[in-house]
């Protein structure tokens, strides 16, 4: 615990370091801030975390975010028809708006269906994501429910003078995407400035059977529907000689869509987050931060070329955070966060604004062998009163670097402005909170070489919101969801080895026709492999990603069936900054869907080349 407190007085809340890469024996574990919104070790968590580094980025060759996590433990998505689509990540099996997502800090997803937008999320401008599963209210407030993930953009270095980046991609479907950015900085100040953009021409989104006019999309619209996207973000920093450190961060995501849709089947999308944070040390043992942010999002649809509609949100929050250290291995921290949501809309609300405000406490401490944690929470929403939220955890330590773990938490989400009141005041007015309860058991272990870990839980929840037969939301009394995940990594004579595995059982309680059946979206069984080596200037690597079979309904009626696939990799430092890689897609061209009717990509390749000093 000593180091992570003298971690927690370095680095901001917002800390932007360089992680290294979990799987590799050579390197340091990574530093976090997600897990308990102060610096602490992956190792000391007492969650299950993984870090996905810059490094990983550029090993897996991700097109998107969708295309970097699914198949890591608990995280499944649904995809409505390829790159650029709507695109829901599901938290094991929660609800899609059941997971919260920051960028930078700072908490983005519309206001209005409470849905991070994955798909605009461009991957070339990220640094660094921590994925935290299980209950996190208790520090967060709303939504934590099936856990955190928090997106950190590209920084600067602190090495001196100017460091470029570039990349330029092709490939099937005719994509092109390109990045270019210019980042650099001294022992005092930091700074990052980025631009890029992508376009494809897609896929045919949306399918539908013969005489299933009302299916899927409702239209039958047999065209490629096409992705163009551009984005800008920048980021900066000063830390003076006593500690006092001022942090900024600024990602704005342009997006045009086409889709396959009866009354709309296009869209203009913006995504934009900023924050920005000072933290100071009053006394030797305090730190204190303060923090504001704002995300926006805004959607304008179009039929064709005529514009139909917008929804446009906006969230403003900020936080005062204050680390106590009661000793070297004890940490306090007390704080309350505020935030204003507020939505517009071409077909009205019968509500449009909402505030909350949220007090916390968290408590960490080590003696001996044995790690607590502990934190609390009360919530107050404009709409629906006060909320108090918990979470236990307890770990041991073994001599031989065997944990183990236990955890029990409580969150809750509050009903969006769209299960509230969309479309056109149809919604249901009277939707009540959801509120969970999740209880964790875990055992992981790390070695020179290897790791490995194995974590059991269960969530129930009550008031889960779902959508009925005619499409309007409804609270059913119950939900169950139990789990195990499970994790392998191995580095053997040059060879990496990353193994993970979901056996999840997602389950309707509510006593009625849907009683037992399985909650839609979530496909039971997920496993995901990623194999890589290299040979002095190049690399080679495979991914295989196996799903089970899925639901798209409550009713159970609209099975999706269970499929796997194989990603290929190369890639070629002909030089020490520049490399050349290629990645072949779904190898065996295999037929799936996420999303009921909504097609997938087939078998596609992509070239990229890169330079890129800074990984070196």
């Amino acid at each position: 615990m000593k180091k992570s407190l003298l971690a927690a007085a370095l680095l901001g809340c917002t800390l932007t370091a360089h992680a290294a890469d979990q799987g590799a024996a050579e390197n340091l574990d990574p530093v976090i801030v997600t897990a308990t919104r102060t610096a602490i070790t992956a190792d000391e968590a007492l969650s299950s975390v993984t870090v996905i580094t810059r490094a990983d980025i550029e090993r897996l060759q991700p097109l998107s975010v969708q295309d970097l996590l699914t198949g890591l433990p608990g995280v499944s998505f649904a995809n409505s028809g390829g790159i650029g689509q709507q695109t829901s990540l599901f938290m094991r099996g929660t609800n899609s708006s059941h997971t919260l997502v920051l960028v930078d800090g700072v908490r983005i997803g519309s206001v209005g269906n409470g849905l991070a937008a994955f798909e605009q999320i461009p991957v070339e401008q990220i640094e660094r994501i921590e994925i935290v599963r299980g209950p996190r209210s208790s520090l967060y407030g709303a939504d934590a429910i099936g856990g955190v993930i928090q997106i950190f953009t590209r920084h600067g270095s602190r090495d001196g003078g100017l460091t470029p980046s570039f990349s330029v991609t092709t490939g099937s479907e005719n994509l092109l995407r390109g990045q270019a950015g210019l980042s650099g900085g001294d022992d005092h100040a930091w700074y990052n400035v980025s631009i890029g953009a992508q376009h494809t021409r897609g896929i045919n989104a949306c399918k539908i059977g013969a005489g299933e006019v009302f299916a899927g999309c409702f239209t039958d619209e047999p065209d490629n529907d096409a992705f163009r996207n551009e984005n800008l973000a920048a980021s900066g920093g000063y830390r003076w000689d006593d500690g006092a450190q001022l942090t900024g961060n600024w990602l704005r995501s342009l997006g045009d869509i086409d889709f396959d849709g009866s009354f709309e089947n296009r869209s203009r999308t913006v995504q934009q987050v900023a924050g920005t944070t000072f933290s100071i040390n009053p006394l030797e043992a305090w730190k204190t931060t303060l923090s504001v942010g704002q995300n926006l999002d805004r959607y304008d649809n179009y039929e064709n070329q005529d514009f139909v509609g917008y929804i446009y949100s906006r969230r403003n929050e900020a936080s005062w955070q204050n680390d106590i250290s009661l000793t070297a291995t004890q940490l306090l921290t007390v704080g309350v966060d505020w935030a204003q949501e507020h939505i517009d809309s071409d077909t009205g609300f019968l509500a449009s604004r909402r505030d909350n405000t949220g007090g916390f406490a968290q408590y960490q401490g080590t003696f001996g062998n044995n790690e607590v944690q502990l934190s609390a929470r009360r919530d107050h929403n404009g709409q629906f009163g006060n909320h108090n939220t918990g979470a236990a955890a307890w770990g041991y330590r073994f001599d031989d670097g065997l944990r183990v773990s236990a955890s029990y938490g409580t969150a809750f989400h509050a009903p969006t402005f769209n299960d509230l009141y969309y479309p056109f005041g149809s919604g249901n007015p009277d939707l009540k909170p959801e509120k969970s309860r999740s209880a964790e058991l875990g055992v992981n272990q790390q070695v020179s070489n290897w790791n490995w870990g194995l974590n059991v839980y269960q969530t129930r929840i009550d008031d889960l919101i779902t959508l009925d037969e005619n499409f309007v939301p409804q609270n059913i009394s119950k939900a169950r969801i139990r789990g195990v995940e499970g994790q392998l990594g191995v580095n053997f004579d040059g060879w990496q080895l990353q193994g993970y595995l979901t056996w999840l059982q997602p389950r309707d309680q509510d006593g009625t026709a849907n009683n037992g059946n399985v909650l839609p979206r979530r496909p039971e069984h997920t496993a995901r492999v990623d194999l890589d080596r290299r040979f002095g200037a190049f690399g080679i690597g495979a991914t295989v990603y196996a799903a089970g079979r899925s639901y798209d309904d409550a009713a159970n009626v609209h099975a999706l069936g269970g499929y796997a696939t194989t990603d290929l990799r190369v890639s070629w430092h002909f030089t020490q900054d520049w490399q050349v890689e290629a990645r072949l897609a779904n190898v065996f061209d295999r037929d799936y869907e996420t999303v009921y009717y909504f097609n997938q990509p087939g078998r596609t390749a992509f070239l990229t080349l890169r330079y890129s000093p800074a990984a070196h």
